[in-house]
């Protein structure tokens, strides 16, 4: 590719090189080096479109280093699109490696495939409950932590599809996204996230015709074209439920799919199509009022909790007190997290192709943890929730992780 068409130039230069993105990427505070911080790497982008240099395999390094988490967007005082310009340029270079190619094009594969998922999460599961993934890990040498670290799968009654009609009365009806990994990873959340929306009301409806993946990941990646084939798939099976706002309990998820109509700068009638769906997309968190639950029901629940931002919902959506009204509103005692709104690490598939790097970008994360004295710590995206158990494990950490929707669950009123 064309310098002159890797690089979205014009974007390029609403960053005045103030500097203020600096204290918050996690790369620049894992090196130090400017090339690691967003006015370095659009320092860079601008270098190789004025051909000062060639996009080359450090130019390429810089850029997968990068989480995408935009945690720099949200401080940056020249509305500096830099997640828009991250995707421009990763569509148009290649992994560095075969290997890396492969990798990227058969996790994409899987993601993309219920079917497929499902059957690696029943071997997975047919290990860890037999214990052979513990066995095997020697014998696969460095490689083999890996398997010993793989999330908890659990039983197949957390992994039936969800009903695609759930009725309820008194507000207004929802569509509900499942997502790729969370029915066969977290499926206890999703059985959550509908209960809590049935408690509050709302009549839950869950397309069949939905594409297993919405396409995130893809899109932060670089496979643009792909991610446009899936948010089509998407936006054509959420069109089905009449215009009723459509739920999703992955920040990821929902921060890319209120942003479609960017993918369709070229087709216009899809960029409207586009437009309609993302006006719909909310968060869960947005959807639901804060009400006092029964004081009985935090029994469920270890005292105090604390709160961590995923970035695409913070950064991407801009959706900061929602969550803290409704886990305030369960009487539950809560305490801050320090840096709550910086990345864990997990940032979509980087915790998977980076792991040393996501580990270390944690270890700032698990710090904080302690010091809040939390006992439970509450997230609202798959990545960061695994990532967070993940860590919490390794280091032998007394802390129970749930999302937004499994907390809100335990605290229903106890009607019994």
């Amino acid at each position: 590719m064309e310098p002159q068409t890797l690089i979205d130039y014009t974007r390029s230069l609403d960053c005045i090189h103030c500097g203020l993105c600096l204290r918050t990427c996690p790369t620049y505070q894992l090196t130090g080096a400017e090339p690691s911080s967003p006015r370095g790497r659009i320092h860079l982008m601008r270098a190789v479109a004025e051909g000062d240099i060639e996009a080359d395999a450090a130019f390429r390094e810089e850029m997968d280093f990068c989480l995408l988490c935009r945690h720099c967007e949200s401080v940056c005082p020249s509305g500096v699109e830099f997640g828009a310009l991250m995707e421009h340029t990763r569509a148009g270079l290649a992994p560095q490696t075969a290997i890396g190619r492969l990798a990227r094009k058969l996790g994409f594969k899987l993601l993309e495939s219920r079917t497929q998922l499902r059957l690696v999460a029943a071997a997975l599961r047919l290990l860890q409950v037999t214990r052979l993934a513990r066995l095997i890990a020697p014998l696969l040498g460095e490689r083999g932590s890996a398997l010993t670290k793989l999330p908890a799968v659990g039983p197949s009654s957390e992994r039936r599809p969800l009903p695609e009609e759930s009725p309820a009365e008194g507000a207004e009806p929802v569509a509900l996204l499942e997502g790729c990994v969370m029915p066969e990873l977290l499926g206890e959340v999703n059985r959550a996230t509908l209960r809590v929306l049935n408690d509050a009301g709302h009549s839950v409806s869950v397309p069949s015709s939905q594409p297993t993946c919405c396409g995130s990941l893809q899109a932060h990646n670089g496979e643009l074209e792909r991610a446009r084939a899936l948010a089509k798939e998407t936006i054509a099976a959420f069109e089905e439920s009449d215009g009723v706002p459509i739920v999703t309990n992955s920040a990821g998820c929902g921060s890319h799919m209120k942003e479609y109509p960017n993918l369709f700068a070229e087709e216009p009638e899809w960029r409207e199509r586009a437009e309609r769906f993302s006006a719909r997309v909310r968060d869960l968190s947005e959807v639901l009022s804060p009400r006092e639950r029964s004081s009985a029901s935090s029994a469920a629940v270890q005292e105090p909790i604390t709160y961590d931002d995923p970035c695409h919902l913070c950064h991407g959506q801009g959706v900061r007190e929602e969550p803290r009204a409704l886990l305030d509103a369960t009487g539950l005692e809560r305490v801050e997290l320090s840096e709550s709104e910086s990345c864990c690490g997990s940032a979509g598939i980087y915790s998977a192709l980076r792991p040393k790097d996501a580990e270390r970008i944690l270890e700032g994360k698990l710090e904080a943890l302690r010091s809040s004295g939390a006992r439970t710590l509450v997230t609202a995206n798959p990545g960061c929730q695994l990532q967070w158990q993940a860590g919490i494990q390794e280091h032998g950490m007394e802390v129970e992780v749930l999302h937004l929707a499994e907390l809100l669950d335990r605290a229903q009123p106890d009607v019994s």
